[in-house]
């Protein structure tokens, strides 16, 4: 498989050479973080009343300790679909002061 050459299509491709098939379903994670606890609120109660059918969780980044909300999604993991569901995200959180962290496939 080939992928572009960014961090998404890097990601992609370490996946796949660690032999995880691409062509299936998988949940992908998606980590938007913020500062205060009442954004990140804000931005689930949003999300759920987006199209997305997502599941997402409230927690505190291990990395920085501020606010981070995980949102799982089930789909094929393509590079388009992935990049359009992160920019649909990020452009959700920027409306409640939160901005993204990247995404992940737990397989």
């Amino acid at each position: 498989m080939q992928f572009p050459d960014d961090d998404t299509g890097h990601m992609l491709q370490q996946i796949h050479d660690e032999g995880v098939d691409l062509t299936g379903f998988h949940t992908l994670d998606f980590f938007i973080l913020f500062e205060k606890q009442e954004h990140a609120i804000s931005y689930q109660e949003a999300l759920k009343s987006s199209e997305l059918s997502a599941d997402s969780q409230l927690g505190t980044c291990p990395d920085t300790g501020v606010f981070e909300v995980k949102v799982s999604i089930k789909m094929v993991p393509q590079h388009e679909v992935i990049m359009d569901t992160e920019a649909y995200l990020e452009s959700l959180a920027d409306k409640h002061n939160g901005y993204g962290d990247g995404w992940g496939l737990m397989a």
